[in-house]
């Protein structure tokens, strides 16, 4: 026993210490992980390392998907920090609208933030939108692929043109605007591609067979272009995997048919809010992490779980996904699923 310090051996009373050490440490790491929204090496870039005011000040942004959503709130948090953004998205009402309110929080002026339309689909534009990117600022210093849909549907029930419609949109699409601007990024030796993919780029789930399989796409792409790039040490190759946040784009989901829209988003007020979710995203640029896992519980122990135990995920996500397919039928949300019990349609 540890009182008994003085008639037992140094070595043991050494031995008790460490243990009790490792004690109080494995109890205040868990504590950590309850209360976590993000993997902790976010979590330590977001509370000890570099701050975006410091290092993202005055850098060229690009962003796409940024009429709404995640991309709407990186505008106005950018634009705060006093960096030059480009706005990109099909809707250029909504673009000028963004830019305004960026303008109204911030110190920038109107030639600071570049309205460019565009089509993430039409990818025969993306050489000249890059070109006009740098002829209106010269350089681009980092690009968030940001733009992009989610899915609400079964498998069996959705045809194949909304399958092919999230992979030229999500992936496709972001591949080709990355290819146009990482030429430029290696010529002057520095740069970030950020690419916001999901825990569903790292974990299966029912209802997003197609945006799961455009963003497991993405993560092998931007996984293997990482290594590809290793020799440009001045490259950040990034990518983003949130779990559920506040935004649209559970509105603007695609269903079993193309032009189908969702006929009930649901509640959304049990999601991380956008603020948070954008606020980790620019710490993690800041600090050039490479993956970003962000998300409340339960969402970022599937992803602990998924890396490291996959056999277990396979049996857990068997149990909740019949939930999430039960309140998604019922016209809950489906992410509502893991919050309330199943309701019967």
């Amino acid at each position: 026993m540890c009182e008994l310090d003085g008639l037992l051996p140094m070595d043991m009373s050494i031995g008790c210490i460490l243990l009790m050490v490792a004690t109080v440490y494995a109890v205040v790491q868990v504590s950590r992980f309850i209360f976590a929204d993000a993997d902790f090496t976010l979590l330590w870039a977001t509370s000890f390392g570099k701050k975006p005011e410091a290092q993202l000040k005055g850098r060229v942004v690009w962003i796409t998907g940024a009429s709404s959503g995640i991309g709407e709130e990186l505008a106005y948090q950018l634009a705060q920090i006093g960096t030059q953004l480009v706005l990109s998205a099909r809707r250029e009402n909504e673009l000028e609208r963004v830019k305004r309110e960026c303008l109204g929080r911030s110190r920038l002026h109107e030639e600071d933030i570049l309205v460019l339309p565009l089509d993430l689909l039409d990818r025969n534009t993306h050489e000249a939108k890059t070109a006009a990117v740098l002829e209106h600022f010269g350089k681009i210093d980092v690009l968030i692929n940001n733009g992009g849909r989610s899915q609400r549907s079964l498998c069996l029930e959705t045809n194949m043109e909304v399958y092919e419609a999230l992979m030229e949109l999500n992936f496709l699409g972001t591949v080709s605007l990355t290819k146009q601007v990482l030429p430029h990024m290696i010529q002057k030796g520095t740069g970030t591609v950020t690419t916001v993919s999901s825990v569903a780029g790292i974990a299966g789930a029912p209802l997003l067979t197609g945006y799961s399989a455009s963003k497991h796409a993405l993560q092998g792409f931007f996984n293997s272009l990482r290594i590809e790039v290793a020799d440009y040490p001045g490259i950040t190759i990034s990518t983003i995997c949130p779990g559920p946040v506040q935004s649209q784009i559970v509105q603007n989901a695609f269903t079993e048919k193309l032009n189908k829209p969702l006929s009930q988003a649901g509640d959304q007020q049990h999601k991380m809010t956008t603020a948070r979710c954008v606020r980790l995203i620019l710490c993690g640029l800041a600090n050039h992490v490479k993956e970003m896992w962000i998300g409340h519980q339960p969402f970022l122990l599937f992803f602990y779980v998924w890396q490291y135990t996959p056999t277990l995920a396979w049996f857990v996500t068997s149990i909740l996904g019949k939930k999430r397919i039960q309140n998604f039928k019922a016209g809950l949300d489906a992410d509502a699923a893991y919050f309330t019990k199943p309701k019967v349609p």
